[in-house]
């Protein structure tokens, strides 16, 4: 299958966008998207889809979500004015803080609605995946407060940048296993959760962590982490008088920039910006911008933006941030490319750990080493457009990260 390209072609997929008509009854984001799995996973999926249909709008289950999400996990999440960075980038600057949500970041709100979707179609164990780790502590917990063994696959590379994590997933009741295959990291993790959820389709629920994957992950995760931007548009009403100009978010799988982008879609005056890891340059391998540099493809269930050598082979991926460090994006975000209704732009790692460092002396904030690609796009998109309000992700909080910034920021200081 080909992408659309031409200008008929987009503007075909623009129009289906602001319309909300995606994904369509085959699980496609446009010509992206779709489900693409070993036969037997089939009957586990269409369990899943069917789950999806009967109780993820269902007036129970939406009350049961909500009260967790506001008696467990704190939201509404505070959207926060950032007085000195406004100044500084000559903008009005606003965050979105899902680094006060519980755990420490936005993983927790698809990881409590999937854990109870799971528990509503019977299964007796969750598997997940993690990068950075907020998603396997996000799994543990919920798994924990809804009474599920949990089992979490992280990379061995993940687990060495992100061992505080590996040791609060560990606190919190679940079984964390390495993964030494394949690049030991992200996606090496979701490929062994699916080997482990080929062997017990039926009595085990994956908990996947960002939107992509077959259908109906992306969808299901998009509408938990819609959550994000539905509270920030209103928020944003409420105390900046206005929608902002533009929001901005941190793009690896995509979950977080999902759940901020949807609700502003159809917004057609506030412009979408998503920061993918620009690593340490341009050249394969150096990266993990997968809509900047890849080609589309299938990968781990689905089909959309991969990062892949001229063979067709998953390449090998760089960042400093262990959440964006894989090779593709969820369909949704290269459909909304491919439309022209979000645009895409990459920032290295020097200038993610240096917008993280901005951002702890300027407003005492410690934000992720992932949430510090955004904020580093933000500054450089607010030097182009002065005076204009910026709403920006902080997908989470930077506690986890110790270990990284005491290698690179803190190293000449100490």
């Amino acid at each position: 299958m080909k992408v659309s390209s031409s200008t008929l072609d987009q503007q075909i997929l623009y129009a289906n966008v602001m319309n909300d008509v995606y994904p369509d009854e085959q699980g496609r984001f446009g010509p992206f998207g779709g489900r693409y799995i070993p036969e037997t996973l089939v009957p586990a999926l269409n369990r899943l889809e069917a789950g999806v249909k009967r109780y993820l709008h269902d007036p129970d289950f939406q009350a049961e979500y909500m009260a967790e999400l506001h008696d467990w996990i704190g939201r509404p999440t505070a959207l926060t004015y950032a007085r000195t960075l406004s100044k500084r980038w000559g903008c009005e600057v606003w965050l979105k803080r899902e680094d006060l949500a519980h755990t420490g970041a936005h993983k927790i709100n698809n990881s409590i609605g999937q854990v109870l979707l799971a528990r509503k179609l019977g299964a007796k164990r969750v598997i997940a995946e993690t990068g950075a780790g907020q998603h396997g502590v996000a799994s543990a917990a919920a798994c924990a407060r809804v009474g599920l063994p949990c089992t979490v696959y992280m990379g061995a590379v993940d687990m060495e940048r992100q061992a505080p994590n590996v040791g609060r997933m560990k606190l919190l009741g679940a079984t964390v296993t390495p993964v030494t295959s394949g690049d030991k990291t992200l996606r090496a993790a979701v490929d062994e959760a699916l080997r482990d959820w080929v062997t017990d389709p039926n009595g085990t629920y994956y908990c996947l962590g960002s939107a992509i994957g077959p259908h109906p992950y992306p969808y299901l995760v998009r509408e938990f982490q819609s959550i994000i931007g539905r509270e920030a548009r209103e928020q944003m009403l409420a105390k900046a008088g206005g929608l902002p100009d533009i929001a901005i978010a941190c793009v690896g799988g995509g979950s977080n920039a999902i759940g901020l982008f949807h609700p502003f879609v159809k917004d057609a005056q506030v412009q979408l910006l998503g920061i993918e890891a620009g690593g340490t340059g341009t050249g394969l391998g150096q990266n993990a911008a997968s809509l900047a540099y890849g080609k589309p493809g299938v990968l781990q269930g689905c089909y959309s933006m991969l990062l892949q050598d001229a063979n067709g082979q998953i390449h090998e991926t760089h960042s400093v941030s262990a959440g964006l460090d894989y090779p593709g994006v969820g369909p949704e975000h290269a459909l909304l490319q491919a439309a022209g209704r979000v645009s895409y732009a990459g920032v290295e790692d020097d200038d993610a750990l240096n917008a993280l460092e901005e951002c702890c002396a300027s407003e005492g904030i410690l934000p992720a080493v992932e949430s510090s690609h955004a904020l580093a796009g933000a500054r450089r998109w607010a030097r182009q457009n002065p005076g204009k309000k910026i709403l920006i992700g902080l997908s989470g909080r930077g506690d986890k990260d110790m270990p990284t910034l005491q290698r690179t920021i803190l190293l000449g200081k100490i």
